[in-house]
């Protein structure tokens, strides 16, 4: 009897070997999205589309704004030349609040308003970003349903992406694609925490402070910064059983006020009420923003303040671009990973850590 050993296996079930399946990956669609260049427009692309009022264009040109590629920036800046001489047209506002405020029914209330006037809107609206993943969830667009489907507007968000404030470092490069693309009306809407209020303060005309009645902080939650920076106070929600206390506070906010010193513009700040839903009070700021336009233009404010600006996006590119030469140059990322370990081990102090690296900057690097 031969052994079991020596006879080969028979198995009643049989499995064909069947048709190789393909990778869950496409690696050649992978290898073409990889290469940043090549579904790139050129410059003169981007902005015959932009002039001619082609969304998408507007979007993709803004997307390149946003990225850090070095070659969409290239891109990016080559177009903000060409759309430059056709910006500045536009009435810029700021919208600020704490979460919860209702800035973004505010905004679509409002936008649907000045759509219907036959204006041409754009909201640029900042996402607060994970400081951890960098993530955002950029839900503006759900938010304003009306105001997402109308013609006439065009609704932006953007991370913010770590950037001072929770402003999007780009912003103001957005501006000027918008106002080249024939908007009139720039609405910017901040994160409503930190910093932000500056940073979109420095970038628009007319600063508009959101805030709710009975809430408990109509005199305590007044910040002498913010309230000094707004060219009016919106107390929205207006509306129900939350009429009595938004007049209360709308008495006390505008008492408060006058204790204030006077603006750089010589306007008096305005506090008014409103709700999103009813639309009572909407038309008021409107008009309270029109006259805010008449008259600092008169006065001549309107002119020296965007020249201000203008400095500043001057100087705000230089630090940028001072910025990303350092941490991106080669010989100081090498020396900063050391530095980083004789710091952990205590061998230096920050201070020297700090001294060291610059001395290599502009003695090996800036000097070379």
């Amino acid at each position: 009897m031969e052994s079991s050993s020596n006879k080969p296996f028979k198995s009643a079930l049989k499995v064909n070997e069947g048709i190789e399946q393909p990778p869950s990956v496409n690696v050649n669609a992978a290898t073409h999205y990889s290469k940043p260049g090549r579904n790139l427009l050129r410059p003169e692309q981007y902005f015959e589309g932009i002039i001619n009022g082609n969304r998408t264009i507007l979007s993709q040109a803004i997307t390149l704004i946003e990225s850090s590629l070095p070659l969409h920036q290239d891109v990016a800046q080559a177009i903000i030349s060409k759309c430059l001489p056709h910006s500045g047209n536009s009435v810029r506002v700021g919208i600020t609040g704490v979460p919860g405020v209702g800035k973004s029914t505010f905004i679509e209330a409002f936008g649907k308003h000045l759509t219907a006037q036959g204006r041409k809107i754009a909201v640029l609206a900042i996402d607060p970003s994970s400081s951890r993943s960098r993530g955002s969830i950029l839900g503006d667009k759900t938010r304003m349903e009306e105001l997402s489907v109308d013609k006439d507007a065009f609704i932006r968000p953007s991370p913010a992406a770590g950037s001072l404030g929770g402003v999007a470092r780009k912003t103001r490069e957005t501006i000027i694609l918008c106002e080249a693309a024939g908007f009139d009306t720039i609405l910017v809407e901040t994160v409503g925490v930190g910093q932000s209020e500056i940073a979109v303060h420095s970038m628009v005309d007319f600063f508009l402070l959101l805030m709710l009645g009975g809430a408990g902080d109509e005199l305590q939650g007044i910040k002498r910064g913010i309230m000094e920076m707004a060219d009016a106070v919106i107390i929205n929600k207006a509306d129900g059983d939350n009429l009595n206390r938004v007049n209360v506070a709308m008495a006390e906010l505008r008492s408060a006020l006058h204790y204030f010193p006077p603006t750089d513009s010589g306007w008096q700040p305005v506090c008014e009420a409103c709700s999103s839903i009813t639309k009572a009070g909407i038309p008021r700021v409107d008009e309270m923003i029109n006259q805010y336009m008449e008259f600092t233009k008169a006065n001549g404010y309107f002119a020296n303040r965007r020249l201000q600006q203008s400095k500043q996006i001057m100087i705000n590119v230089i630090d940028q671009a001072l910025h990303d030469h350092f941490y991106n140059h080669s010989d100081i990322k090498k020396l900063l990973i050391k530095m980083e370990s004789d710091l952990q081990n205590g061998k230096i102090s920050a201070y020297v850590a700090a001294q060291g690296l610059l001395e290599k900057y502009f003695d090996n690097v800036i000097m070379r």
